[in-house]
């Protein structure tokens, strides 16, 4: 078992031990849902990344959820990743979503019922970005389940312009899963800017420069087959 792994299984396994996760349980495998979530996504709406956000990235976590929810009753756009990318990626336009439809479609099931599915070329320009985590520590290193995905979100964002540098990366977590210890990193990880649990926001000490594009030398065969995206985007590149 890898560092990264096993730090993993420990902050999932100190989850249930404190009872501080939330359904679906058990957390393990996941990035796990914790009570507090609604607390440290409302700390999120009071800064000014979020004010000035018109679109958003917001992973598709169960712990994002009141994010999601928020952004669209703020008239915010959201930009939802579908599990593992493998239907790309779904916009939620608040102009076009009911109040009273709000609340299902800042879930998983519901983005699929009331979001449209875009392509690579319809893809909005992004202005805040928020992933799900099970570890981050305070210099901005962020592990998530172990598949990659959020990386390579992002990397299909950036290939495209459609985000840079200067574009935040937060996460909303639990305080246990914020760890004192610096977690190890590798350069395609992506780094953090800010993190918000039910408790406090913390401006990261060290962020990772975030990665340019993708690391073509790094995906496997299998990501090609599983993720069509990848391969239109081969194509436009």
């Amino acid at each position: 078992m890898d560092i990264k792994e096993s730090l993993r299984r420990r902050i999932w396994s100190l989850m249930e031990r404190e009872n501080v996760a939330l359904f679906p349980r058990p957390v393990y495998g996941r990035i796990p849902n914790f009570k507090g979530a609604e607390r440290a996504s409302v700390r999120v709406t009071r800064e000014r990344c979020w004010e000035s956000a018109g679109v958003l990235l917001i992973a598709p976590d169960s712990p994002q959820r009141p994010l999601r929810r928020l952004a669209l009753e703020g008239g915010k756009k959201v930009l939802m990743p579908t599990p593992r990318l493998k239907e790309g990626f779904l916009l939620l336009d608040p102009r076009y979503l009911n109040v009273k439809v709000i609340f299902e479609a800042a879930t998983i099931r519901g983005a699929f019922k009331w979001g449209k599915r875009v392509q690579l070329r319809e893809l909005p320009p992004v202005d805040l970005i928020v992933l799900g985590s099970v570890v981050v520590d305070r210099y901005g290193t962020r592990i998530g389940k172990g598949g990659g995905y959020a990386e390579l979100e992002y990397a299909i964002l950036r290939e495209l312009r459609l985000v840079d540098e200067d574009v935040p990366v937060i996460t909303t977590v639990h305080d246990v899963q914020v760890v004192n210890a610096e977690l190890p990193r590798e350069p395609h990880d992506l780094g953090l800017d800010y993190i918000f649990t039910p408790t406090r926001v913390l401006k990261t000490l060290r962020p990772l420069p975030k990665p340019k594009g993708i690391y073509w030398h790094l995906l496997g065969e299998e990501k090609f087959k599983e993720i069509p995206l990848l391969r239109d985007l081969k194509k436009i590149g």
